[in-house]
């Protein structure tokens, strides 16, 4: 038990840099707080005395807000950020170094007996608010975004993001990132399949900009292979001519 405690207080520090000692840690984070209370209740559920599992699951709920059935199975390093409004159903499953974020729900979609729950592999991130309902499985090492809700299974190392959630391309959204900062601004939790038509527009603008650099870069490639000093001249140049490709080819 104390090993396990000591492991949930390093994963704090290892992902929230706003822990500062270990004291504040044990006694400040909830997310801490419902581990212990989930360990103590799931020993008592698995040990057949399921109304004290219950209790105990109810009263750590009472004092942190994190609601974690007793007959979950939570592996090692579980990291739970705020954590109000957390709720882990009976069946989940969750492996190592999961990370969740507050209002996260991991529940069922039927009254059914039997495995009803998400399975969440090792290395998962849930962001605040996402919903990820029924027996599906979170791939290791994927991420759900903020307010999704996710109900097909996830492959590893995958991105989830939308309602309903779909796979997202990582590479063409660290192409937009990298072209909205150029352009002075992040697109930063502007999901490509929201609704809002101005975030398409936005999407459609960066798609576009990182269209037209692969192209020139292309260009200017097939310039330097045909013996044309495409670097030499653009060193001398204080600014783009956008006449300056028609200057070098005549």
């Amino acid at each position: 038990m104390f090993s396990r405690v000591r492991e949930d207080i390093q994963s704090v520090f290892d992902r929230d840099p706003a822990a500062r000692t270990s004291w504040e840690v044990l006694t400040c984070y909830p997310g801490v707080h419902a581990m212990i209370g989930h360990r103590c209740a799931h020993w008592l559920w698995t040990h057949r005395l399921r109304w004290f599992g219950r209790l105990v699951s109810h009263l750590t709920r009472f004092l942190t807000g994190i609601e974690i059935h007793p007959g979950a199975t939570v592996g090692r390093r579980l990291f739970i950020d705020h954590g109000m409004g957390v709720v882990i159903g009976e069946t989940a499953v969750i492996g190592d170094d999961v990370t969740l974020y507050h209002g996260v729900t991991l529940g069922g979609t039927s009254w059914n007996t039997g495995r009803r729950h998400p399975t969440l592999a090792n290395g998962v991130v849930i962001g605040a608010g996402a919903k990820v309902l029924g027996p599906i499985t979170i791939g290791a090492a994927a991420k759900v975004g903020s307010n999704a809700v996710v109900v097909k299974d996830v492959p590893a190392g995958a991105t989830a993001v939308g309602n309903r959630a779909r796979i997202i391309d990582d590479e063409q959204a660290r192409k937009r990132e990298e072209m909205a900062g150029q352009l002075g601004f992040s697109a930063y939790a502007l999901a490509g399949d929201q609704d809002d038509p101005l975030a398409k527009a936005i999407h459609g603008l960066l798609d576009h900009a990182v269209e037209t650099d692969r192209r020139l870069e292309l260009l200017l490639r097939k310039l330097e292979d045909a013996g044309v000093p495409v670097e030499a001249e653009l060193a001398k140049a204080d600014q783009f001519d956008p006449q300056y490709l028609s200057k070098i080819v005549d």
